[in-house]
């Protein structure tokens, strides 16, 4: 038996990298290892691992957690309280910057082993605004320093491996990501969502994932506005927290009531929008590998993407689409939603 601890800045359910340590602690805990998730928050409830976390000094998803994440090196309370803790693990397994501090400081001091579990770091250029620009280069840079000692890296894709090698020149094997099939399976029902909602029998296009810009939901609105000239009656289901007020207010103006922005959904109703739809797509303009796409076909519904990371994914009954061809992009929901529900919307 080894002692584990698995560090991610965020272990919650809404946060993918967290949804990938909860199901990597978990296995761990089979196999007889003991684990512990250390975070800033959580409100994922621990089972068979514990959950310790150290707390922000800033109010959650603002500007200046942001900042405070950024500048975690700085906080010297934090380092000298939690990294002696760490002397006491076999292995240190660190899910994104800035907890690579602690793995970093940890290898170096105590020779703890140190895995690097590397999620994806979106392009700089993907963002609108300079500050997060610039804010996500200087991630980049302080995730190569505080990797540079690693024993173990990890991509969740080959997509992953390649940016991994061009961004921190780390060598690693790809282990992808895993969705919960207990959970996630064809035999979900989403006939509560669709009354929810009033959908009744509608084409039912989902999203799920965080309203930010790289997501492309502008894209999949505009893609959806061509889908309904073709089938008036389809729906569009944004399921996510917005993470930019100035976005989700362009994702509102573009909008009309055939679009329905769901929120943030608790974890355990989430299957149940799956099920609910009929197809599942994303115009994502960036994923290193897309966990609710994943959890679309688990749920046995067609994904629609155009990110080349899903090619290593997708399956048969899933289109690839050119990235960028919005038109070719509504052709295929169209095509999809017709052989779906047999009927002629013309």
């Amino acid at each position: 038996m080894k002692r584990i601890a698995i560090l991610v800045p965020k272990f919650t359910a809404y946060s993918g990298a967290a949804q990938v340590a909860e199901i990597q602690a978990k296995e761990l805990v089979k196999e007889g290892h003991q684990v512990d998730i250390i975070t800033f928050f959580a409100d994922i409830p621990p089972s068979g691992f514990t959950v310790q976390t150290m707390g922000v000094p800033a109010p959650r998803n603002t500007f200046w957690q942001r900042l405070y994440m950024l500048l975690f090196p700085l906080d010297l309370f934090k380092t000298l309280k939690w990294l002696p803790r760490l002397k006491e693990y076999d292995e240190i397994i660190v899910h994104l910057y800035p907890l690579t501090w602690f793995g970093y400081l940890a290898k170096k001091l105590y020779n703890v082993k140190y895995t690097f579990w590397y999620h994806g770091i979106t392009p700089p250029h993907l963002f609108p605004k300079f500050y997060e620009r610039i804010y996500v280069k200087l991630s980049m840079l302080f995730t190569k320093l505080t990797t540079r000692n690693v024993d173990r890296a990890v991509a969740v894709s080959r997509y992953a491996q390649k940016e991994m090698r061009r961004y921190f020149g780390l060598e690693g094997e790809v282990i992808y990501n895993k969705v919960d099939l207990s959970r996630f399976h064809p035999a979900v029902d989403g006939t509560k969502v669709r009354e929810q909602h009033n959908l009744g029998d509608d084409p039912v296009i989902l999203f799920v994932g965080a309203l930010r810009p790289v997501k492309g939901v502008h894209l999949l609105i505009q893609a959806f506005k061509l889908v309904k000239q073709k089938i008036p009656q389809a729906k569009l289901v944004i399921v996510g927290r917005p993470e930019h007020p100035y976005y989700f207010e362009q994702l509102k103006r573009m909008s009309d009531k055939s679009v329905i922005f769901a929120g943030y959904v608790p974890q355990e109703m989430l299957p149940s929008y799956y099920a609910a739809c009929d197809v599942y797509a994303s115009c994502s303009l960036w994923e290193a590998h897309n966990v609710t796409a994943l959890e679309a076909q688990a749920c046995g519904k067609p994904i629609i993407v155009w990110h080349e990371s899903f090619r290593e994914t997708i399956n048969k009954d899933g289109v690839l689409v050119e990235i960028g061809n919005i038109e070719k992009f509504a052709q295929a929901c169209i095509r999809k939603l017709l052989q779906i529900k047999h009927r002629d919307y013309a």
